[in-house]
């Protein structure tokens, strides 16, 4: 089959890690390539023995022997973050990790320095925070941006004098922005840095492009769509494409574009962790989410109704899929419903990339409104094909691998003669 593209259309957490997993559980995969995001994703895989790891910069399909990982030059990396997750990946049985790794040399860094950043500039928010995962992704984007020929990068780990000119002038320029940081000294965060490029393979572009001619690759995202950082609701956002542009043009760089299947991934409930947009958010409907909890630099983990609308502009802003993943099936009890329209309007159009102050009118357009509902569906794939004109190809029921089931042959796994 073509590689394949994970997205979700939503805010996060509908379970791209799950989907993922049970694409590599059913077929010969290769890589599982990440390419927005940092640290702060958080995709929970369970497997049938009742192991579990959230993966956050490892690909979700780590559990499987043989399946490696590609950090690509869209993801912001984060080397201190990166060793915790391989330390505990080692205790639930998955050792050899780190080895599955490689690491485009052009990605970004997350330095001490970002986190802290980040974490001052949302407490000064105060009662206004943006919902920020206190990651410093996002400060290191921005840093980047700013200052692209001093923005510290992952090859910059083989030059220790280079990156301790980097990390410098990073301290330096935010210290005098926002004063004195809670990051330790210089010299005290370099040795983790170079020794991050001493255990990894750090590469360049021509990796991707051969991995993708060797075997199956799952490009898996980070975030949803309704948080992109030109199509969500600004100023509730990441610093973050999380729409299938970077997969676009990764696959275009190797010469194989439209070689993807797309699929985008929904929850029946919709859900939102942090402040921002979420019509449909209902506090009596009876859910929690045990990888979900409330945490300080988040909010609190926000329960509604399937956003059919918001769903439906993801959709338009992702350019469309081959097929929905439907996931949290087993949710859909008497008390879910669909909103289907808001009292002010049935559709939200996407604008041009870049806009910022479209989506900010947008933002608080979708605060104002409320959700309309009608009866509850009897069938959820067919209401959630019905009302998104997308064919459902994959449906969960739970946590594990065995909890999905393929609907139609998009997604089926091949036979053993074809996976041979």
């Amino acid at each position: 089959m073509n590689h394949v593209a994970v997205v979700d259309l939503g805010y996060g957490d509908a379970g791209k890690g799950t989907v993922v997993d049970w694409l590599c559980a059913t077929r010969p995969v290769h890589t599982v390539v990440r390419f927005n995001g940092g640290a702060q994703a958080a995709h929970n895989v369970v497997l049938r023995d009742g192991r579990h790891h959230t993966f956050a910069q490892f690909g979700a399909g780590t559990f499987h022997p043989g399946v490696r990982t590609h950090l690509s030059r869209h993801v912001v990396v984060d080397p201190l973050a990166l060793a915790a997750e391989a330390d505990h990946l080692a205790t639930v049985g998955v050792s050899d990790a780190l080895d599955r790794l490689t690491v485009d040399g052009d990605a970004l860094l997350a330095t001490p320095y970002h986190r802290a950043a980040n974490r001052a500039r949302e407490i000064a928010r105060g009662a206004d925070r943006h919902g920020s995962c206190g990651l410093g992704v996002g400060e290191a984007v921005a840093y980047g941006l700013a200052h692209p020929d001093d923005a510290p990068r992952v090859a910059d780990c083989h030059s220790p004098a280079l990156l301790r000119r980097r990390l410098t002038t990073l301290r330096d320029r935010l210290t005098a922005e926002l004063g004195t940081l809670d990051a330790p000294p210089v010299e005290d965060c370099l040795p983790a840095f170079t020794g991050f490029a001493g255990r990894v393979a750090i590469v360049g572009g021509s990796w991707l492009a051969e991995a993708l001619r060797t075997g199956t690759c799952v490009f898996e995202g980070a975030q949803g769509v309704l948080l992109d950082e030109w199509h969500g609701f600004h100023p509730y956002t990441t610093w973050s494409t999380t729409t299938f542009a970077n997969v676009d043009s990764l696959l275009a760089e190797a010469g194989r574009s439209g070689d993807v299947t797309r699929i985008g991934v929904l929850r029946v409930v919709t859900t939102r962790h942090g402040h921002g947009p979420l019509v449909t958010e209902d506090p009596s409907l009876p859910f929690t989410d045990r990888h979900n909890a409330t945490n300080p630099w988040q909010g609190r983990f926000r329960f509604g109704h399937f956003d059919a609308v918001a769903h439906r502009y993801a959709l338009a802003a992702a350019g469309g899929v081959d097929g929905l993943a439907l996931t949290h099936l087993d949710l859909a009890g008497p008390d879910l419903r669909i909103c289907r329209r808001y009292d002010t309007t049935d559709r939200l159009t996407p604008g041009p990339p870049g806009d910022l102050d479209r989506q900010a009118a947008l933002t608080a357009r979708l605060l104002r409104s409320r959700p309309v509902y009608d009866d509850k569906p009897q069938d959820w794939p067919a209401a959630v094909r019905a009302e998104l004109g997308t064919p459902v190809v994959l449906t969960s029921h739970g946590p594990t691998a065995d909890d999905k089931t393929p609907c139609g042959p998009l997604l089926a796994p091949p036979t053993l003669a074809h996976a041979a």
